[in-house]
């Protein structure tokens, strides 16, 4: 059933994409560019790399849905990370004049089971930061100071008031305690 509703609205955007609407385009490029930008910066590419490619798969797929003939025969979120992963793979070969490394560089970029890894990620990770803004003080800053920051425990502890390391590091387990089931109370209910 869901799978069919994925089929309909593809069709639903290319139909829109075809016809020029504004709204499919930015669908298509909120659903589909953070994946595209996360398989670029992996392989050595920078944003502008991502926006550029993802740009050149955007006017391909447009000009193809353009065509009367044009049927696609997979997801629209495999097609375009397949024609943004063969874009990038060529820029990649031209750049470091890698033309026997092509064979290697494609098996080092699997398409469809590492985009649905990278969806479930981008999930996962959308909500452990949902999960921590609702945490509250000061528990969100010492996490953020430990695991972002780098700081020591003696550091948060100093900053925090707390009599030595070892309280701060107590205090900082209760706070992951709490996050991981804040985590997983909002995973669950997806």
């Amino acid at each position: 059933m869901k799978q069919h509703q994925d089929i309909t609205k593809d069709r639903e955007l290319l139909l829109g994409l075809a016809e020029g609407d504004d709204k499919s385009l930015e669908i298509i490029y909120s659903e589909n560019f953070p994946v595209v930008l996360r398989m670029i910066l992996n392989h050595n590419g920078s944003e502008d790399d991502a926006k550029d490619i993802f740009q050149e798969a955007i006017i391909i797929l447009y000009e193809k849905v353009q065509k009367d003939d044009f049927s696609l025969s997979s997801r629209l979120k495999t097609f375009l990370y397949s024609v943004c992963r063969h874009l990038w793979l060529k820029k990649v070969q031209r750049t470091y004049n890698m033309y026997s490394l092509s064979n290697e560089l494609e098996e080092i970029i699997p398409v469809a089971d590492e985009l649905e890894t990278h969806q479930a990620k981008d999930q996962e990770f959308q909500i452990m930061e949902s999960a921590l803004q609702h945490m509250g003080q000061p528990c969100q800053t010492i996490l953020e100071d430990y695991y972002l920051h780098k700081r020591s425990m003696q550091e948060i502890a100093e900053k925090f008031g707390y009599t030595n390391a070892e309280n701060a590091k107590n205090q900082k387990y209760k706070c992951l305690m709490r996050l991981k089931k804040l985590f997983f109370d909002r995973y669950k209910t997806l």
